[in-house]
């Protein structure tokens, strides 16, 4: 992270400086389009927005992407020591945490939930959710899998509120990101069908798979064969619809953030709504690609909303970094 970034937003104590550090590289290892719309809110936003997303991140990382030889209770293990040491104020609770990354993750995403005010309630609904990863592996109707979205997406979308800031009381703009953050893991949905497949789960309600005629066992089928059966396409489509509608009603919201974060999160919004274009375009082959938007597409969208973002905010001083300088 910039010196001039953790400088704008008051951040001077070198313990602080390097946990904001952590969670930018991970944002930046992991999520290309999140980090790439992040560069257009004010330096002094990034930083905590980095802290939130990189305790999601990590939080997620427990779950799939650590060491592969970790079965589920170690997982489960690992994910309840994260919780422990969050709600017991991590590093200041008299016990922190051996691991150099979940402590320095812990320590930025802290400070950030402290100076933003950000209700605890959204990261034990979150933690929540991702308890049950371990052991939830099917949905069985749209309530089901809202619920398993209200603490995974939603309450993401909540946390980062109080930081973009609003023109009206924050309650009035909670539904609309709340949905944004809905829409986004939607979008993961159809985009991983294939990939969560390998790893036990999916994530689409099976009352509405079943009503195409699609089962756990054809998706298995479609993975197999590397091919979208008829039904199972027509199935993701009407997914794919109610994913559109999501959007449409979350973008709504975005003219009640504060104006220089409005370019941000219609970035987000645009490049991630995107890959449901990617998706269409290839008649929802999910088994034999993953839909992507490309780098220069990706650059070329921020860079119209690095021209806003820097107009927002009154266009005076330095112009904003690059959407390249990353």
């Amino acid at each position: 992270m910039s010196r001039s970034e953790l400088n704008a937003a008051g951040i001077d104590d070198p313990r602080l400086r390097d946990g904001y550090r952590r969670c930018r590289e991970l944002n930046a290892r992991h999520g290309r389009t999140y980090f790439l719309a992040t560069r257009l809110l004010a330096p002094d936003q990034r930083p905590a927005i980095h802290a939130l997303y990189g305790f999601a991140r990590y939080a997620d990382d427990i779950l799939d992407d650590l060491d592969p030889s970790l079965d589920t209770g170690a997982r489960a293990a690992r994910l309840q020591e994260l919780s422990d040491q969050f709600f017991g104020g991590g590093g200041h609770s008299g016990h922190p945490s051996d691991n150099p990354d979940e402590a320095a993750v812990l320590t930025a995403v802290l400070h950030t939930a402290h100076r933003y005010r950000i209700d605890p309630k959204l990261f034990e609904e979150f933690l929540a959710s991702m308890r049950m990863d371990l052991t939830v592996t099917d949905y069985p109707n749209r309530n089901a899998i809202n619920l398993y979205m209200r603490g995974s997406a939603e309450d993401i979308g909540l946390q980062v509120l109080p930081v973009l800031g609003t023109v009206v009381p924050v309650e009035e703009a909670e539904p609309y990101a709340a949905a944004l953050g809905r829409a986004f893991q939607l979008t993961n949905f159809l985009r991983d069908v294939d990939e969560d497949l390998v790893r036990g789960r999916v994530y689409l309600p099976a009352d509405e798979l079943a009503a195409h005629g699609v089962d756990r066992d054809l998706l298995m089928w479609c993975h197999e064969h590397r091919r979208t059966d008829p039904r199972v396409r027509e199935a993701l489509a009407e997914q794919h619809h109610i994913t559109r509608e999501t959007y449409r009603y979350a973008n709504s919201g975005i003219s009640l953030l504060a104006p220089r974060s409005q370019p941000c999160v219609a970035t987000a919004s645009q490049l991630y709504g995107e890959i449901l274009d990617r998706i269409e375009a290839s008649d929802f082959a999910v088994f034999t690609q993953r839909a992507t938007v490309g780098k220069a597409r990706r650059l070329r969208v921020a860079g119209a909303g690095l021209i806003r973002s820097w107009r927002a905010r009154g266009g005076v001083g330095n112009f904003p970094d690059r959407p390249g300088d990353v």
